[in-house]
């Protein structure tokens, strides 16, 4: 296991949380100005920037439905991939934390520290499988431009623009988290974990499935 992937994983799921929890909570701050399509964003620019950063040192997972969809597709190792999710997580939690002191307390307050929920009226089957889905859009994405040798060399765009579609359809349903990372961090840090099962299985799932549906059938 190299440290540098490591400090990479480590590093890009960082910006994501922090940078999904700052937009969420300026949202609330600037009275609603940014809206979901801001939020879509700033999620997704993060993700393409960061993924660009770390893709020639550790493939640019930040997530760990990523990184177990491409263990089942056996394009990582088990210990690896073990130290992936860690990192991913630890970096999840350290963004959270660290957002505190950047924002004030009431604002993460009011947005539930931007932890991904089920919006009103969404079922725990409907949100399960929304996650999947969304979950699964991304992971087949990430193998299509990312993984598979025939790709352009543009993935990290590409990825990002999932994200930011996946959260402009998913943002009311379920805050389209796609990443148990990204649900994580701030649901540990005061957001509260409910759901938390959901949101593990749901992107695990979806991540599994795309990797198998691509190896099997695209590659």
């Amino acid at each position: 296991m190299k440290q540098k992937a490591l400090i990479a994983e480590f590093i890009g799921t960082f910006a994501l949380v922090f940078v999904g929890i700052g937009a969420i909570a300026g949202n609330y701050l600037n009275g609603g100005q940014t809206g979901l399509v801001g939020i879509a964003l700033a999620h997704g620019l993060t993700i393409a920037v960061m993924i660009s950063a770390t893709a020639a040192i550790s493939g640019g997972h930040l997530n760990p439905a990523v990184t177990i969809g491409l263990l089942c597709a056996q394009k990582i190792d088990v210990t690896n991939a073990i130290g992936y999710v860690v990192a991913q997580c630890s970096g999840a939690i350290l963004a959270a934390f660290l957002i505190k002191l950047c924002i004030p307390a009431q604002a993460l307050w009011v947005v539930q520290m931007g932890t991904p929920a089920l919006g009103p009226n969404i079922s725990i089957s409907m949100g399960l499988l929304t996650e999947i889905i969304l979950t699964f859009f991304l992971v087949f994405v990430v193998y299509g431009t990312a993984v598979d040798s025939r790709a352009p060399k543009v993935g990290g765009l590409f990825i990002g623009l999932t994200v930011a579609l996946d959260i402009l359809i998913g943002g009311p349903l379920t805050g389209a988290a796609m990443n148990p990372a990204r649900h994580l961090g701030p649901a540990l840090l005061g957001g509260g974990l409910q759901n938390l099962w959901l949101y593990w299985t749901g992107p695990l799932l979806g991540g599994i499935l795309a990797a198998l549906c691509y190896k099997k059938f695209l590659e």
